[in-house]
């Protein structure tokens, strides 16, 4: 069928209701499923899930940074109970129960619509990932600077509202993209040096926590491993600021859940994410309160 308005949600919904199976499966136009996946997903449902999703892999031309978190992705979506609207799947009476994907959002919607799904039945995500297109980093990287980037990630935390209902706020990344250019990465000196710091920066984050495990005895500030030490902490620290705002989600969910087995998996993940708030917070203070110290010992 033909849908006039250009807007995901629309178009998702359109097909939903167009649709007369009793299983419905919404597929991105640059998501290759697989037979395991389908089959896994029919399964789920078959034993009562409301719906689901699948984890996704990236195909193309894209720094190694983003193939290695598309790989940890793989897990954190299992344990985080929720998917990317590459492939994502649900019974007839779901879709309807929930009124199918918010069209009131630009972006984001198929984590609305996960979030009414589980206020249904039982949201499964799959172990077997789907391949899906990875232009979508490269049209950010044509798009954003070094410097556009983190405001735009800062802007999306603060206020999410504005940024997930007002299409010019992702007219760039998933509107406008240009075509042509879709399997191209950029090659620029800027690419390369954003790229470079954005790989520093994912290798800190990921084995960070690992400095945990090590005493500070054996790294005192004053010595060179402890200031590389202290950098990073100083980093995960008010990067980890940002699970304030991610708990209010689960949070919120949790006054509507219906299944007593979301129920508990929403309220492990609010109580993840505000453990790592606080922890982050007082880090965070940590850091400042050193380096206090230092400017006023100059």
């Amino acid at each position: 069928m033909s849908v006039n308005r250009r807007q995901i949600a629309a178009t998702r919904n359109a097909g939903g209701r167009a649709a007369n199976g009793a299983r419905l499966f919404f597929v991105d136009a640059d998501t290759t499923v697989n037979a395991p996946a389908v089959a896994s997903a029919l399964r789920c449902m078959d034993k009562g899930a409301a719906g689901g999703g699948a984890p996704t892999l990236f195909d193309g031309v894209l720094p190694f940074y983003i193939r290695l978190l598309a790989l940890f992705g793989l897990v954190g979506a299992k344990l985080a109970g929720f998917t990317g609207g590459a492939f994502m799947f649900c019974t007839r009476e779901a879709f309807a129960a929930t009124g199918g994907f918010d069209e009131r959002l630009y972006w984001a919607e198929e984590g609305a619509f996960a979030l009414a799904l589980k206020r249904q039945g039982r949201f499964v995500v799959l172990w077997k990932p789907v391949l899906t297109s990875g232009r979508r980093f490269r049209t950010i990287f044509r798009n954003f600077s070094l410097l556009q980037l983190p405001v735009f990630v800062l802007r999306m935390v603060f206020s999410p509202s504005k940024m997930l209902t007002q299409r010019s706020s992702v007219e760039k990344i998933w509107y406008d993209s240009n075509r042509e250019a879709d399997d191209t990465m950029p090659n620029t000196v800027g690419v390369k040096v954003s790229n470079a710091i954005t790989l520093l920066i994912v290798i800190v984050l990921l084995t960070g926590p690992l400095w945990n495990f090590v005493p500070w005895s054996l790294t005192p500030l004053d010595s060179p491993q402890g200031k590389v030490r202290f950098v990073i902490r100083a980093l995960l620290s008010h990067v980890g600021l940002v699970f304030w705002p991610l708990a209010v989600i689960p949070f919120w969910s949790l006054l509507r859940r219906k299944q007593w087995t979301e129920w508990i998996k929403l309220a492990a993940l609010f109580a993840f994410c505000l453990w790592q708030a606080w922890a982050c917070t007082r880090a965070a203070i940590w850091v400042w309160t050193h380096v206090w110290h230092w400017l006023t010992h100059f």
